[in-house]
């Protein structure tokens, strides 16, 4: 079968103004028509810097020795005419975050239609009309109707399906998908996925998978290249791979994917009464011009005791991100009760809450933006020390933070950088440090994993747990990976449209779940194993 891309000794340095990078080192890879090749490694591994020079999109910066062939012609000989030449007619590329990749001022259809018009002379009526065809193609119900919408009128994984289209619209040879679904829930990734194995089987379309979610390479890659320090330490077909890793960095990536095991995990007796609970809890959100308010979370109940963890879970728009929010007091609370810390967060004024702050802790998705760039990791994690009093000045609270940092495995040399000099795992300990650094009671982790690499996000897990054993602290652990909620969760509690599908012991959920909507969650969950998803996804259609 034809190549549809071929990498020979692939060598790309980047000038720095602390020296050179030297990013990827003498790759090799082919990718045929009609395949998957999945490409895995941490974060810096130069997987990403690989998938972008087969789309010349490699900065100004970078130094490339080696031959990128697209469909016959060499990428790193083309001048810039001849780059837009090649983006869009013989390879295209998904981005990771659609919401990003979308020009919020222009309807979808538009700018579909403008990539057409690009690369040909194509009337307006035309573009148009393939524009729909593409929306249908990738599944956007109403194309005819949907093609004058704005992006933010779809959903995520509505906004990921136009982004493919718009990568379709030029019958590329390859595409480059470049973790397609890590922002995505498991239900709307699985849809992702089936379409991605539509167009790889039906159209023809050899794809590239950049990607540290392993169930995804389990169930899609024909193929697997594995990358370490910008190094191809393998390649086999995804079934070899999967059974018989060689090389023991693989062995190592493979082993600290999280499994849905079903574990059992004895909740904490408690003898004072829960830290949290809502009876009947109502939240919305005010409409606006004249609309009626838009309610997010429909009359729930649930508990939170102290030294319990709780996994919430549910899709985007299920409610379990606002439910965080109106327990840290950031989202005001429409009905029914909830009672935080001994404070009935309906109606509470913020001076009431105030005082209780310090007993709660927040760990965000993505650290880098919940630090000030400023400040060295040091003064982020002494920040709330100084805040509430425990400290003059951020090298009062030094001996703390050094303590804190410790306590997350990292040492206290780490404190003297900025958040930009540590990796996503490291930024992410910081972050947990910070959230310890009053002894709090409470903490709510949203999705404090999701964009970690598979390996880093072990560690962090496993850090997490002993933290939590070790402080007792209770927490609410927001997320839409049951594998993470399967390790840590002593209770579980699926959301569907804001209201509770299911709640209950964690292994009883999981293991016996009741909801079919909760079922359906858990079927959505690609596992690492080949053999397994082709079954799974044998007997999802039947």
């Amino acid at each position: 079968m034809a190549s549809a891309v071929e990498i020979r000794d692939l060598d790309v340095t980047f000038v720095t103004d602390s020296g050179d990078v030297h990013a990827v080192r003498g790759v090799s890879l082919d990718v045929r028509a009609g395949e998957v090749l999945a490409i895995v490694g941490e974060s810096g591994s130069g997987k990403t810097v690989t998938a972008r020079s087969i789309l010349g999109l490699l900065p100004e910066t970078s130094t490339i020795r080696g031959a990128v062939v697209v469909d016959g012609t060499d990428v790193t000989a083309l001048d810039a005419a001849g780059l837009r030449s090649l983006r869009g007619e013989k390879a295209a590329m998904v981005f990771q975050e659609p919401s990003t990749a979308l020009n919020p001022v222009f309807p979808v259809g538009w700018q579909i239609a403008e990539g057409l018009r690009a690369h040909g002379n194509v009337s307006k009526q035309e573009a148009r009309r393939r524009a729909v065809d593409m929306l249908r193609r990738v599944g956007i119900p109403e194309p005819e109707r949907r093609v004058n919408d704005y992006p933010h009128q779809f959903s995520g994984g509505q906004k990921q399906r136009v982004v493919i289209a718009m990568a379709l619209a030029l019958d590329p040879a390859v595409i480059i998908a470049d973790e397609p679904t890590t922002a995505l829930d498991v239900t709307v990734q699985a849809e992702i996925l089936e379409l991605l194995r539509t167009l790889r089987d039906e159209e023809g379309t050899a794809i590239v998978l950049i990607t540290h979610n392993m169930g995804v390479v389990a169930d899609l890659a024909d193929r697997v290249a594995v990358m370490l320090e910008g190094e191809l330490v393998e390649t086999a077909p995804a079934g070899e791979l999967f059974a018989d890793p060689q090389h023991e960095y693989t062995k190592r990536l493979l082993a600290a994917v999280p499994r849905l095991q079903i574990s059992e995990r004895e909740a904490p007796v408690s003898a004072t009464g829960p830290l949290v609970k809502a009876e009947g809890l109502v939240i919305e959100y005010p409409g606006r011009f004249g609309r009626s308010a838009f309610r997010a979370v429909k009359g729930i109940d649930f508990t939170l005791s102290p030294g319990e963890v709780v996994g919430l879970v549910g899709e985007s728009g299920s409610g379990k991100t606002t439910i965080g929010r109106a327990i840290a007091g950031l989202t005001p609370v429409a009905g029914g009760s909830l009672e935080v810390l001994g404070v009935e967060m309906n109606g509470v004024k913020e001076r009431q809450f105030r005082p209780h702050r310090k007993d709660l802790g927040f760990v965000f998705q993505d650290p880098a933006t919940s630090f000030n760039p400023l400040l060295t990791i040091a003064q982020n994690v002494a920040e709330p020390l100084i805040v509430h009093g425990l400290a003059k000045n951020p090298a009062d609270a030094r001996g703390k933070v050094d303590e804190l940092l410790d306590a997350v495995q990292l040492s206290g040399a780490y404190g003297d950088r900025f958040p930009h000099e540590l990796s996503g795992g490291q930024r992410q300990r910081a972050s947990l440090a910070r959230a310890l650094a009053l002894d709090p009671k409470l903490l709510i982790a949203d999705e404090p994993t999701s964009a970690l690499d598979v390996s880093v996000q072990a560690k962090v897990l496993e850090l997490f747990g002993e933290l939590q054993e070790r402080f007792g602290f209770a927490t609410l652990f927001i997320t839409h990976d049951l594998a993470v909620v399967d390790m840590l969760a002593h209770k579980v509690v699926v959301l569907h449209h804001g209201e509770i599908a299911e709640a209950g012991p964690t292994a009883e959920v999981l293991g016996n779940p009741k909801d079919d909507y909760t079922r359906r969650l858990i079927a959505s969950l690609p596992v690492p194993d080949p053999e397994e998803q082709a079954a799974r996804r044998a007997a999802a259609r039947a």
